[in-house]
């Protein structure tokens, strides 16, 4: 089974308080974006990887993978304006192959099991992602008016969502709409159903400095794999 990987990569670094692009804040040694790559290769070897940068950005990626000696063959693109157009742009990049997973470039920490998963699921299923049950009181409305929700309906999303070809290729010829917050609401718009999967809880996307601090104990003890 031939599988490929869009990891996004477009991030910056304003909610870190850093002038460095979040996903190249040095993490354990290493460039986050590298243990990213590191992690779905060392899942499968022949894995097809597609890393989406800001054009402005490729120059910075390839002196980083020089210095530290990244030899994981992956192809950079460059992104669009949106998310959207950059998962569109990598897609073009990916050939034969059956399954298709698109993934944050910041998250370094989905597990094999999660991988392995939302794969299998995928195979059978046509689309898969993972998520997390909500295990906290939650509320809905606005700071001023708001009302306890019903959690065991709730459920955070994560990365990579995983799909057959076919169907995330037939869904990205739609045009962009305000609507499509992932990949996942992209392929339901297209009238395709999504299958949820148990992710796991170091899956964390990691946005701000504190994130930084969990997912450095994290690599550095290789809790997550």
């Amino acid at each position: 089974m031939n599988r490929g990987c869009i990891i996004v990569a477009g991030g910056n670094g304003s909610r870190m308080g850093s002038e460095v692009p979040k996903q190249f804040i040095s993490i354990a040694g290493r460039p986050l974006l590298m243990h990213t790559i590191e992690n779905f290769f060392h899942f499968d070897a022949t894995i097809q990887l597609i890393v989406v940068l800001p054009k402005n950005e490729a120059a910075s990626w390839k002196n980083l993978c020089l210095q530290h000696n990244l030899t994981i063959p992956h192809q950079v693109i460059s992104g669009g304006n949106t998310r959207f157009q950059s998962v569109k742009n990598g897609l073009t990049m990916l050939h034969d192959c059956e399954l298709i997973a698109i993934h944050d470039g910041v998250r370094p920490l989905v597990s094999h099991e999660t991988l392995r998963r939302c794969f299998d699921s995928a195979l059978k299923l046509g689309a898969a992602i993972p998520v997390l049950p909500v295990n906290e009181s939650i509320r809905v409305g606005t700071m001023d008016k708001s009302s306890p929700a019903d959690r065991s309906q709730i459920f955070l999303v994560q990365t990579p969502q995983i799909f057959q070809s076919s169907i995330i290729r037939e869904s990205y010829n739609q045009s962009w709409i305000p609507e499509f917050t992932d990949d996942a609401s992209v392929v339901e718009y297209s009238g395709k159903p999504v299958n949820m999967v148990m992710g796991n809880r170091e899956n964390i996307k990691i946005t701000y400095p504190e994130d930084l601090d969990i997912a450095t104990l994290l690599l550095q003890n290789k809790i997550y794999a």
